[in-house]
């Protein structure tokens, strides 16, 4: 290589926070020229300015909410406005926010983190040590919070000028679709922002759900050995709403990291018919209709884990389409999850191939603000459900805890209904204002059976036989409860 492009090289990789300068134990990446920051928050890194930015979210108000799933044609009108900030770190460093206002009261989630803040004036700092996706509420305001993404630093940077890497430097940048191939690695360095858009002249077709023009995805990832990373944000709010998914993942070997994806205008990132995907410490930030998070679809062998994510619509959801094969081996960990309509954790509604071997696990459910469920199997087709553990997870607000559900609904593909077999809920701890959890079956042919609810507590109290709702399509549940903890 040329002097002069080693030296442009090194340029690339200072102004995209891969050449640390100085020493120092963190990382901040410059916004881009043309971004319109957010004015609410001001954020400090041992004293630097870190760039905050603004994400639309589901508006407070609970009908609007529901507004916002169901009239999918206007569903980009009902929002509201948080905020965002990220930076890399290698140890312990003092953030200070400072807010507009004088300071009384600050939450900072998840509670499992341990931060402790201290407060002066419109001002509330504290100190993280390592990687952490925190939520900042200030004076009760959670709606328009602040959301912190704490990364470590990056390793093995992808080289700006191999032929193998497509490579989004700091700035602005618009893509339509692009299929990503074989051994290929997407980088978007921390400063770009890669906007999704859609062409005049791209072809689409109707959407039987929506109604509404439905195109290929952003970036299509369709291969083997497929890495997509960076510290960068992906952007869907100038995509018309249900009009492409933003990360489609289909093939084997595939890992995404470390980006950041805001309004998505569908469903985030499917993942279907692939095999061994790794997708590790993604922040998602989604508001329209069908903005779900991450779907996995007659997948096996997939690892979700230290994500971020705050959808309209499912966080995590399993799901199985008739004639693509099984599900298997699925694993959700370390997740910190805001569900604003639909379901935290779940599988279903579409499962007509098999699924086996699910686990959520050590996950935080800060905001459950949904009409649907926290911890869900909302079967309504024909497969068998099997083995499916949901195992230490805190969950601080929930409006409906637990449904293992077996029944008909809008989405059901098949004539005959499923089965639901071997679940079990071990280490749940959860908030609320009154504790529902529901064990449905379908008929003497389609049942939940084989059900274990192993240190369950609602509002520190232990789950009893008594507090589940069931029919008579149930069979075993055994319930292992623990003495009330004192205050």
């Amino acid at each position: 290589m040329k002097k002069g492009n080693y030296l442009m090289l090194f340029m690339l990789l200072l102004l995209s926070g891969q050449v640390y300068a100085g020493g120092k134990s963190y990382q901040i990446y410059p916004a881009p020229a043309g971004e319109v920051l957010n004015e609410d928050y001001w954020v400090t890194i041992e004293g630097e300015n870190i760039p905050v930015y603004s994400v639309k979210v589901a508006p407070k108000d609970q009908q609007l909410r529901w507004k916002a799933m169901d009239d999918k044609k206007n569903s980009a009108n009902y929002f509201e406005e948080a905020a965002f900030a990220y930076f890399d770190l290698k140890d312990e460093v003092t953030i200070e926010v400072t807010n507009r206002e004088q300071i009384h009261s600050v939450k900072i989630l998840p509670s499992s983190a341990g931060i402790v803040s201290h407060v002066e004036g419109k001002t509330v700092s504290f100190n993280v040590a390592s990687p952490v996706n925190l939520t900042i509420e200030i004076n009760g305001e959670w709606v328009r919070s602040l959301h912190l993404f704490a990364n470590a630093f990056e390793e093995n940077v992808p080289d700006a000028y191999d032929p193998d890497v497509i490579y989004f430097g700091p700035g602005i940048h618009e893509v339509s679709n692009m299929v990503v191939g074989d051994n290929k690695t997407v980088y978007v360095a921390g400063g770009a922002i890669v906007r999704g858009v859609i062409k005049p002249e791209e072809p689409y077709t109707i959407s039987g759900y929506s109604g509404l023009r439905l195109y290929t995805p952003t970036f299509h990832l369709q291969g083997k050995n497929i890495t997509f990373r960076g510290r960068g944000i992906i952007d869907g709010s100038l995509c018309t709403t249900h009009s492409r998914f933003m990360i489609f993942v289909e093939g084997a070997d595939i890992n995404l990291e470390g980006v950041i994806l805001r309004d998505a205008s569908h469903w985030t990132i499917p993942v279907r018919r692939s095999d061994r995907v790794h997708i590790n410490n993604l922040k998602l930030l989604g508001y329209r209709a069908n903005s779900d998070g991450i779907d996995i679809c007659n997948s096996r062998d997939v690892l979700v884990e230290n994500c971020f994510i705050r959808t309209l619509d499912d966080l995590v959801v399993v799901k199985s389409d008739e004639g693509d094969g099984e599900t298997r081996n699925i694993v959700t960990r370390k997740c910190v999850l805001w569900n604003e309509v639909a379901h935290a954790l779940s599988l279903g509604a579409e499962i007509s191939e098999d699924i086996d071997n699910v686990l959520f696990i050590d996950c935080d459910i800060i905001h459950d603000k949904g009409r649907e469920w926290t911890l869900r199997i909302f079967h309504a087709d024909a497969a068998l459900v099997k083995n499916v553990r949901f195992e230490n997870i805190r969950i601080e607000e929930t409006q409906k805890l637990i449904s293992l559900w077996i029944n008909k609904a809008v989405w059901s593909r098949d004539k005959e209904r499923g089965h639901i077999q071997g679940v079990v809920f071990k280490d749940i701890w959860a908030t609320g204002d009154l504790l529902n959890v529901e064990l449905l079956g379908f008929d003497e042919k389609h049942l939940v059976d084989d059900v274990l609810f192993e240190n369950v507590f609602f509002n520190r109290k232990a789950l009893t036989l008594d507090d589940i709702h069931s029919n008579s399509y149930v069979r075993r549940v055994f319930v292992r409860p623990q003495p009330e903890i004192k205050q």
